[in-house]
């Protein structure tokens, strides 16, 4: 994925709450890939789309740091992140840029009916309107304060214990997935999933999936949604990049994940997330289509 080299990047969209030694904070729920494995490997819970904050709320403010609500400086942030160019030659850049074509995205195919958001950029933990988080968590969406979070080095993580390709593309795919997180808080999707729910039809997994579509949705009109200027950030997805980011998704299923991860053995009850067959399929539903309207995975007999 290549960003168009004179596009403006607006890093409003993002509160960097890295740096400074702070003991900063822990959340709800999204990706959750980190915080699955720390419980398969009986830890800590990571949260997904509102099914797992119970474990955060539980955990309370373990850490002390910024609270809930409370922004950090984003002029370094903002210095450093300024155009397409600089999305190119950087992960950071590259991210706060797909943040922003993201919820450009949004605000087009929803109208009025889209809100905003911040995407929280953290190191080692933070704190939330969900609880306190750390990067054992991996990238999550709390619903109590409507902000995505995100420890950058989630992505290095995914390369290296997942052993997944990487790239822009991959990591706009993480980030898009939590916004779709965002999307269905907004819809009130999220509310019409119990807490704690798991099981391979569960209310959870449908959570995940239809996020992934969303995220598909995302993808394929990332080269035509215009920026402020009226012309699309993005200015290049490959095949390559789609290869990429369906091979993350095999490796981020919950069957692979407790099979390689978590013991040697796929527990269907315990689904969170779906399979890794169910992440690619319907990742590419939402890539094919571009209609978040396929992407209704309740109403769907068969995931």
């Amino acid at each position: 994925m290549r960003f168009r080299d004179d596009a403006r990047i607006d890093s409003g969209e993002v509160q960097d709450r890295r740096g400074g030694g702070r003991a900063i904070a822990l959340g709800g729920g999204g990706l959750g890939v980190v915080g699955l494995i720390v419980v398969l490997l009986l830890n800590v819970l990571g949260g997904t789309g509102g099914a797992g904050g119970d474990a955060a709320r539980e955990l309370g403010p373990v850490l002390d740091g910024l609270q809930s609500g409370e922004r950090a400086d984003g002029s370094q942030l903002a210095d450093s992140c300024r155009t397409g160019r600089d999305a190119n030659a950087s992960e950071e850049c590259a991210a706060v840029a797909s943040i922003q074509s993201i919820q450009d995205y949004w605000a087009d195919a929803l109208g009025a009916r889209y809100q905003d958001t911040d995407t929280v950029f953290f190191s080692g933990s933070t704190g939330t309107g969900c609880g306190s988080a750390s990067s054992g968590t991996g990238p999550f969406y709390c619903p109590a304060d409507g902000l995505v979070y995100v420890d950058l080095s989630f992505f290095q993580e995914l390369r290296d214990r997942f052993g997944a390709e990487g790239g822009t593309f991959v990591n706009a795919y993480v980030l898009a997935h939590e916004y779709g997180h965002h999307v269905q808080d907004l819809l009130g999707t999220e509310a019409r999933v119990r807490q704690g729910e798991a099981g391979p039809t569960s209310g959870s997994v449908r959570l995940e999936l239809q996020a992934d579509c969303y995220a598909g949705t995302w993808a394929h009109h990332a080269t035509t949604t215009p920026d402020g200027s009226g012309s699309p950030l993005i200015e290049s997805v490959t095949q390559d990049d789609v290869d990429a980011a369906l091979d993350t998704a095999g490796r981020i299923g919950d069957d692979f994940i407790q099979r390689e991860l978590g013991g040697g053995r796929a527990d269907p009850g315990s689904y969170t997330h779906g399979t890794s067959e169910q992440r690619q399929r319907w990742f590419e539903r939402g890539f094919d289509s571009g209609d978040p309207q396929r992407c209704d995975t309740f109403a769907a007999s068969s995931l």
